[in-house]
């Protein structure tokens, strides 16, 4: 009998993974992971970790499999919180749910579960997982979830070969009304609990309180950019090569304070995030203002009116060679060669149209759309048809 131990989260996903495990005959364990002791940032009076544990404790009991709560919260502080800090403070936005899936729940989390005797982990994500055969070993192949508005691949997208070969998701074949309609039939305590939301195993958080506790807020000022800034009509010159060209449309724009008006004030660059629009309480404009750039070693944020300001749009981003992941090694380009797939900067992105260009120092991808708010240390990831083959963080 194979041993599975299940990530419960306390949520209706993860419930129903353990449930389904059972019936096809796994011996299941159910592992809750606490990640996170402070409650001074964390939104609501209640505190989410112990609800969610209680929760994920009441559905072991009701499907009668071993419960323990495992406390991950120094390997997050490490892993996640740390680089969370350190990548807002140099102007990046990092997501802290692709990371806690490759540091911890695949990682740290696995470990432990091996260390249980653990033939797979499974968790309450919508993918799945396939397996093919090439030159005699098997290859693990990572497929978007069956439920598009629910597709959880993109969060998964750092894993490796090693993670996905003992990992299990049994979720991935359904939607989430079949979910809940299985917790429900099941008596599951969790079938109508609403979906967590915020930091991966946090609950929800203020971000900006939450990176006061680390980043000094610090006065500066919002620049408006007009619509005719000058660097938008820039004459195109002619490229002798296709990675010169590659590399010009992948940089970004500069702005000087002098290149617009002063609109308002913030507290510390580093706080926002390109095509972020909440939080800057700049009145007086017909549409909303957007932050089109940020500067914070001048500490400037640069914004722009409506979200079709084209500060907003590229359409190349770059990834360097430290940072390109494979899933599928197998698949991975070698210099000079390109490939024609789909591509996504964000969770809950529509794929869109794009081709991957690997020159020596890292990986082109353009789009045959332009994006808006291409941001540095958000993951890009790529996709033939309903398989995530590789992603990398943009540089």
């Amino acid at each position: 009998m194979k041993r599975v131990v299940v990530g419960l989260s306390g949520g209706v996903d993860s419930s129903v993974t353990a449930y389904l495990l059972k019936e096809q005959g796994f011996e299941v364990i159910g592992l809750f992971m606490k990640n996170w002791h402070d409650d001074s940032v964390t939104i609501s009076n209640e505190c989410p970790w112990l609800e969610d544990s209680n929760d994920a404790m009441i559905v072991a009991q009701k499907l009668e499999i071993p419960f323990q709560v495992v406390d991950l919260s120094e390997q997050y502080k490490e892993r996640i919180v740390d680089y969370m800090f350190d990548e807002y403070e140099k102007g990046r936005t990092p997501n802290p749910d692709v990371l806690c899936n490759r540091e911890i729940k695949f990682d740290v989390f696995m470990k432990i579960a091996l260390q249980l005797g653990a033939d797979f982990v499974a968790t309450g994500h919508y993918c799945r997982k396939a397996e093919g055969n090439i030159d005699g070993k098997t290859i693990y192949k990572l497929l978007a979830g069956k439920d598009a508005n629910k597709d959880q691949s993109y969060f998964l997208c750092q894993l490796s070969q090693e993670q996905l070969a003992k990992s299990l998701f049994p979720i991935g074949e359904l939607t989430k009304p079949q979910v809940r309609e299985i917790a429900k039939n099941a008596d599951l305590i969790t079938a109508e609990k609403k979906d967590s939301q915020g930091l991966c195993f946090i609950g929800k958080v203020r971000l900006p309180e939450f990176l006061q506790q680390k980043l000094q807020p610090k006065e500066g000022e919002i620049v408006q950019i007009p619509e005719d800034f000058h660097e938008y009509s820039r004459q195109i010159p002619t490229f002798e090569t296709k990675e010169a060209e590659l590399a010009y449309f992948s940089s970004k724009y500069s702005y000087k304070k002098l290149d617009g008006k002063v609109v308002g004030k913030h507290q510390g660059a580093h706080y926002f995030t390109k095509g972020q629009r909440k939080g800057l309480a700049v009145g007086g404009t017909k549409e909303p203002l957007f932050v089109i750039e940020t500067d914070v070693n001048e500490n400037i944020i640069y914004t722009g009116e409506g979200k079709n300001h084209p500060g907003l749009y590229r359409n190349v981003l770059f990834v360097a060679n430290d940072e390109i992941h494979w899933i599928r090694e197998d698949l991975a380009l070698k210099n000079g060669e390109t490939m024609s797939l789909k591509a996504r900067i964000r969770y809950r992105q529509a794929l869109e149209n794009a081709i991957l260009y690997k020159v020596v120092t890292g990986l082109y991808i353009e789009f045959e759309n332009s994006q808006s708010a291409i941001q540095e240390g958000q993951f890009v990831a790529w996709y033939q048809n309903d398989e995530l083959l590789g992603s990398g963080v943009i540089s």
